[in-house]
């Protein structure tokens, strides 16, 4: 490869992410599961039920591919869906206590990813990394 592209931060962010979404991938196979249904849980332990609608906003996955996700999940028992009082056309979204305890497996094999993922930097630079990283994404979406 050309030494020009290592110079490249565009080029190297992205086959670092193409890296990392192959550890993910990989990790939440073998767990049975996949990205949007470990996001799907991660939102609903973090800030508790939501409706479908909210929860596609939350984890910028598409409405039809939320649906799926959360049929997946419902059909082991790891969700339920009751109807909002507030709104009858809408569901709202509640993590089962089997759920809870799912996510937290699929959670540590997510924090096992990052660790392959940051193996050659040290722990500070692993938190600069993560900053610099969260500043560049901040960046890009307030544009």
């Amino acid at each position: 490869m050309p030494s020009r592209l290592n110079d490249m931060p565009t080029w190297l962010i992205s086959q670092t992410a193409l890296h990392a979404h192959r550890l993910l991938t990989r990790a939440l196979g073998a767990a049975d599961s996949n990205g949007y249904q470990y996001r799907l849980l991660a939102v609903l332990e973090e800030f508790g039920p939501a409706s479908q609608a909210a929860l596609g906003r939350r984890t910028g996955i598409d409405r039809s591919d939320v649906v799926a996700a959360l049929n997946e999940l419902a059909e082991c028992g790891l969700v339920d869906r009751s109807t909002d009082p507030a709104d009858r056309r809408r569901n709202i979204i509640t993590v089962t206590a089997a759920g809870s305890e799912w996510f937290q497996q699929l959670d540590n094999a997510v924090a096992d990813v990052q660790d392959v993922l940051l193996a050659p930097l040290s722990p500070a630079e692993h938190q600069r990394l993560t900053r610099l990283l969260s500043r560049i994404l901040s960046h890009a979406d307030s544009q």
